[in-house]
């Protein structure tokens, strides 16, 4: 499912769907297996002969057990190297084991002390050392084990969790040689268990999770009804039941004015970026405050908008968004100071005008409540301080959007979304070819019109990052990943709107 769950509540969930449906942890254990074993077969990984699956004694290692059980009913070459410290593994693991043994599987013990084993050349590495079961940063032989399966050269597929990584949080932060606080199996696929976990959101750690890969192995979904998810997933389905139709009677007035503050001397491309975005989000009018000198630029590239001139009635708007290609200049620091004297109600703050915020401090008093603020990690920093890693900064700007009553959009990969109640979401949609500049600039503009349009803040803030990477979803598919342009996301944001709407 599109949400993610702390450590602790996967294995709540566990022992829910244990308690609660005809089904015991070891059949549930061979659940996971199977799903694993079926998602290498569905992907080619079989025609590889060789599997070499490190185990620790824990419910992870029962899993890898059962996987190497299966991969050998497979007629695969399987040799499994567990852990040993001096105890016996879980019940589970115990089972499995016991299940291993008279197969052809050859089963190796690692002692402490011992020598490193010698594994199969050129085959698949199983990781089922850990999980989700790490609470502190690994040492000794587990370090040096984890150590020895990145230098190996052979491709990792980690089972549920690459072994070393936290659940809930960064590796992070980083060492002057670029080694991490948690030493972690650097996977090229994590075939994770029913639900993402924090871990797998964020920055730092993608580099060892390699691609990561959701598997229903048949936890009870009324588990759902009982417990929040740490972060909730912003999917398809989410955004279908945002999205309101448009009356066939309905004229341009009903989708309300927008006002976008943007543009300045040699940024004018950032306030047309925002503008053709703010009309594709379907809002009936749109007005530009940009400097005179500029307005050519603006009447020409987008004809279907308005200039504003004179003295700006900024309560005339249904929503006003500020700083695509703002500057920081005086006159700009002037122009939001009056906007944020006389506007009560929530905008869309981005780029300048957060950096602006980040040094005139006395204005966040100012700032109404469920005002949307969409700044990238560098942004952020200036605004709230300086984080170590993603999951500080996530963290960061879900403290800063309740004491602030902000709406915090934190770009990234899984942007998060966090809300004044403290809720907080991560979205689904998008991709690396977004990594253009002037995406940002779009995000600001489908925002913005969309409160025109109507939408609640909240509901503009959840609905516009899904069609904002949606669309650059159908970009790439257009264009590829190197050569998607800014203005190509928002030619695709109709066709993200008409898939959310049929």
């Amino acid at each position: 499912m599109n949400s993610a769950f702390r450590a602790h509540q996967m294995r709540d969930w566990d022992a829910f769907t244990i308690s609660n449906l005809p089904i015991s942890s070891i059949d549930l254990m061979e659940n996971a297996a199977r799903a694993c074993v079926t998602w290498l077969e569905d992907h080619e990984f079989l025609y590889s002969e060789k599997f070499t699956i490190f185990c620790g004694k824990g419910n992870n290692g029962g899993d890898g057990l059962a996987i190497a059980r299966l991969l050998g009913e497979r007629n695969k070459k399987v040799q499994v190297f567990i852990l040993e410290f001096g105890q016996p593994g879980t019940a589970d693991f115990q089972t499995n084991l016991q299940r291993l043994h008279g197969s052809e599987v050859d089963i190796q013990y690692l002692q402490e002390g011992g020598d490193l084993p010698e594994i199969f050349p050129d085959s698949w590495i199983i990781d089922a050392l850990l999980g989700t079961g790490t609470s502190r940063p690994a040492t000794g032989r587990l370090e040096i084990l984890i150590d020895f399966i990145n230098r190996s050269g052979c491709p990792v597929c980690s089972i549920d969790l690459p072994s070393g990584m936290p659940a809930d949080f960064s590796i992070g932060p980083f060492n002057s040689e670029g080694q991490p606080y948690f030493p972690s199996v650097r996977a090229k696929v994590t075939l994770s268990f029913q639900s993402y976990k924090p871990a797998l959101l964020f920055a730092e750690n993608a580099a060892y999770t390699g691609l990561v890969h959701l598997l229903d192995i048949g936890l009870s979904s009324a588990f759902l009804k009982s417990t929040d998810p740490d972060f909730e997933g912003v999917d398809q389905e989410m955004a279908s039941g945002i999205i309101e139709p448009r009356s066939p009677f309905a004229h341009k007035g009903n989708f309300g004015h927008a006002l976008l503050i943007a543009g300045s001397v040699g940024k004018m491309g950032a306030a047309l970026l925002a503008g053709k975005a703010c009309l594709r989000a379907g809002c009936g009018l749109l007005t530009f405050q940009s400097p005179e000198t500029e307005r050519s630029i603006l009447q020409t590239g987008l004809p279907e908008a308005m200039l504003l001139t004179g003295h700006i009635d900024a309560n005339y708007y249904r929503s006003i968004g500020c700083g695509p290609g703002l500057g920081q200049s005086a006159a700009a620091a002037t122009l939001l100071e009056q906007i944020l004297n006389e506007v009560k109600r929530p905008m869309v703050w981005d780029a300048d005008a957060i950096n602006l915020l980040a040094v005139q401090t006395e204005w966040q008093k100012k700032i109404p409540p469920f005002t949307i603020l969409t700044p990238h990690p560098k942004e952020f920093d200036r605004l709230a301080g300086i984080s170590i890693n993603e999951s500080e900064r996530w963290n960061s700007a879900r403290a800063l959007a309740i004491s602030k009553q902000w709406i915090i959009i934190l770009k990234g990969h899984h942007t998060l979304i966090a809300m004044p109640g403290g809720k907080a979401y991560f979205n689904t949609s998008g991709n690396a070819a977004m990594a253009k500049g002037g995406s940002g600039d779009v995000l600001t503009g489908l925002l913005t019109g969309l409160i025109a349009r109507g939408y609640t803040p909240e509901k503009a803030a959840l609905l516009g990052v899904w069609l904002h990477g949606r669309a650059g979803d159908f970009a790439a598919s257009e264009w590829g990943m190197e050569s998607v342009l800014a203005g190509d996301i928002i030619d695709q944001i109709g066709n993200a709107f008409m898939e959310i709407s049929s």
